[in-house]
């Protein structure tokens, strides 16, 4: 995990849209943390501060060291953001408090390793799912899931239950899910050769099916 994931914070009263526009043209995020028992608390952040964090963090599966002014230090989550769709601007951001006996829900990315043998025999791999939802310990969370596919021949693919998780973790996403396959080669007709074509080999990929 990145080390010295951290931000600092201080607790907000006022919720009216115009005192939270005023914040945002000050440089500031309106935020809010919320937890399993914890009373929901408003929250103002430095916005230069988030942007240097979120740019060196996967914030899906970061537990990041939550410094608020006045009530002392809290491990959180970040479980949404909320962006200006024209301007590269974060609007609000929800964190989920985590404790140390509490399992959490993240998503960590899926990393291939590896050239598969069908695509070296001229097919194609066909990226299915780029992250997975893992259930886990926050002190258990992992960078990355890696998986080896460079045995996949054409026509077959890589399921969620065959990738390898750490022990304690299990994943949210049903085991039959795909998580890449290799695909036949496509054979184009070139210019002049009639029926006769070439196929070479390609890696193409594909959005990300919603979970």
């Amino acid at each position: 995990m990145v080390a010295n994931a951290s931000l600092s914070a201080k607790l907000r009263n006022e919720v009216r849209t115009n005192a939270v526009k005023k914040l945002r043209a000050q440089g500031q995020i309106p935020a809010i943390v919320y937890g399993r028992g914890e009373q929901n608390r408003k929250l103002v952040l430095d916005a230069l501060e988030v942007d240097r964090l979120f740019a060196r963090i996967h914030r899906e599966n970061t537990i990041i060291t939550l410094n608020i002014e006045g009530a002392g230090e809290v491990k959180v989550l970040v479980r949404e953001v909320q962006s200006d769709p024209v301007k590269p601007l974060y609007l609000h951001i929800d964190f989920y408090q985590v404790h140390s006996n509490e399992m959490v829900a993240v998503e960590v990315p899926i990393i291939l390793e590896g050239t598969p043998a069908g695509v070296r025999a001229g097919g194609l791999l066909q990226r299915v799912l780029d992250e997975i939802e893992l259930r886990v310990m926050p002190d258990q969370i992992p960078e990355a899931i890696h998986a080896d596919v460079s045995g996949l021949e054409i026509n077959d693919s890589l399921h969620v239950r065959d990738l390898a998780l750490p022990q304690g973790v299990t994943s949210t996403i049903d085991g039959e899910r795909t998580v890449c396959s290799v695909m036949p080669p496509i054979v184009q007709p070139t210019e002049g050769a009639g029926a006769e074509g070439r196929a070479e080999p390609e890696v193409i990929r594909r959005a990300k099916e919603e979970a």
